[in-house]
């Protein structure tokens, strides 16, 4: 293919991810596997991978087909990234778009919140996602559309209480993106990040269910009247991938029905 053919099939196509191979973390379950769903929907072969293996095969099968595998990797051992990202060429070949989506969180009023338990979070959110980034460059690097997406979240702009490891966390990756962005640009690397607003998800739900207060809050700050499906978030991560965003890097795109400047 040659350039020209290149940009022609990205005029043709400007939203398709055929030919690259995503991988993505924490890709077994919630906004990890709807974004899987979405990319695999756009063309890409897709690697999910998590610590639980059962769950990670349960979501390769609802995925189906060959385009789809589950690793089981901890981004914590960051001692073993470099091995891993071995693992993944060999096995599925070179990634070109990488989605530092793992997490977790740990909620507790800030006297209770121990210096360990902000370590934990950020030993994920940050460490593991920056140290996965590191090891998967030269992949990364060997064509000239890939890129690296982080999960942000409403977090990395709102103060939001009991989560100071995860808001620190959440923040750290705005930082994170804008200076990755400006050092892997000329290599050809787009370094962005999508923050979803409140998602509906079982999760959710749940943790909404026995705080109505807290939910009548949440919903009357969502100028478009509705909580986001995780597709929302995943067919932002395929925009943020696909070639109609080519020119975008840095950029943090808000996926939150208006709720960041709603009143």
């Amino acid at each position: 293919m040659t350039p020209m053919d290149g940009k022609a099939d990205a005029i043709a196509s400007p939203f398709s991810l055929a030919g690259h191979h995503a991988l993505i973390t924490g890709g077994g379950s919630g906004l990890g596997l709807a974004t899987a769903r979405c990319f695999l929907a756009a063309g890409a072969r897709v690697t999910i991978v998590g610590t639980n293996a059962s769950k990670l095969g349960a979501a390769s099968a609802e995925l189906g087909g060959d385009a789809v595998a589950g690793l089981v990797f901890d981004i914590t051992q960051t001692g073993d990234v470099a091995a891993f990202a071995g693992r993944v060429e060999a096995e599925r070949g070179a990634v070109s778009i990488l989605v530092n989506n793992a997490g977790q969180t740990i909620k507790k009023p800030i006297d209770d919140m121990t210096p360990a338990d902000v370590e934990a979070v950020l030993d994920v959110h940050v460490v593991g996602a920056y140290a996965l980034s590191r090891a998967f460059l030269p992949q990364l690097a060997r064509r000239r559309d890939s890129s690296i997406l982080f999960t942000a979240s409403m977090a990395s702009f709102l103060g939001v209480p009991f989560v100071i490891g995860y808001s620190a966390a959440k923040a750290a990756h705005v930082g994170m993106i804008r200076a990755m962005a400006t050092e892997l640009a000329p290599r050809g690397i787009r370094v962005n990040g999508v923050a979803p607003g409140w998602v509906d998800t079982p999760l959710f739900r749940a943790a909404t269910a026995s705080d109505p207060a807290r939910r009548a809050k949440i919903d009357a700050r969502i100028p478009l009247g509705r909580l986001a499906e995780p597709s929302d978030i995943g067919w932002a991560m395929t925009y943020l991938a696909s070639p109609a965003a080519a020119y975008v890097t840095g950029h943090v795109l808000v996926v939150d029905g208006g709720a960041l400047h709603g009143f």
